[in-house]
């Protein structure tokens, strides 16, 4: 009875805006660094930095959407840290050219990744979290809000979403019945919080699928990165370092 509710209220929030939407939304996008050290060079802990803060924009329109970096945001840049002994940590920072887009219509999802110069495709299908509803509301950026949760693979999301904009998408999830424009996971590891968003034209052929880079799942991608990461920090524990990638 209360789903019931809830999506009644919905249509009567989605009903009068059922236009034709598109437009540009800018994120901040806040990443915790929890990174263990080994005991030799945990004295150096307090020269790494607790968080990562990007902007990232989802471009969309009624059919597809495009979660990208923002233009401003650097490229690929690697920050090193070393003491008197010769002990070194790298932290490299993935460029700003990663980018999920997804078909609504479709129910397609392919995102671009690059990892170590080399830039991968994974496809599949968008794959929506199951989320559940609240009663909860709250008003962000003007627009009247609805929080959602979901659970998976010990992840958990909660979203604020905003029927009043009918897309389902957000920073690299969707699957609600409204645009998200707040999203935390587990508990603020990582967080998306909208700061402006704009319903305007979006220019034409900009929302497009990535194209270029190897085609891979989701599973051969991860088993890529892990293996890679093993060997870098294998290489590098025998000079006296370690190796910590950041990336989307």
């Amino acid at each position: 009875m209360k789903t019931t509710i809830l999506f009644a209220l919905l249509l009567c929030f989605v009903i009068p805006f059922a236009m034709a939407q598109e437009g540009m939304v800018t994120y901040e996008e806040t990443i915790k660094l929890d990174i263990e050290l080994p005991p030799e060079i945990q004295a150096m802990g307090h020269e790494i930095p607790d968080t990562r803060v990007s902007k990232q924009v989802l471009f969309f329109n009624e059919s597809a959407s495009l979660y990208k970096a923002a233009e401003e945001e650097n490229p690929e840049q690697e920050q090193s840290f070393s003491n008197n002994e010769g002990l070194e940590i790298r932290i490299q920072r993935g460029g700003n050219d990663n980018k999920t887009y997804m078909n609504f219509d479709e129910g397609q999802r392919i995102e671009k990744r690059e990892f170590l110069g080399k830039n991968f495709l994974i496809s599949g299908g968008t794959e929506s979290l199951s989320w559940k509803l609240s009663d909860e509301r709250s008003e962000f950026l003007g627009y009247m809000c609805m929080k959602a949760t979901a659970e998976r693979d010990s992840t958990t999301y909660e979203a604020w979403f905003t029927p009043e904009i009918s897309i389902p998408s957000g920073p690299g999830q969707g699957g609600l019945p409204g645009l998200i424009l707040v999203m935390n996971i587990n508990d603020g590891e990582r967080s998306y919080v909208a700061k402006e968003l704009n319903l305007e034209a979006v220019e034409e052929g900009l929302i497009a699928p990535p194209t270029k880079g190897k085609k891979v799942s989701r599973v051969e991608f991860n088993e890529i990165v892990e293996e890679r990461m093993k060997e870098m920090n294998a290489t590098r524990s025998g000079s006296g370092g370690i190796f910590i990638r950041m990336g989307h």
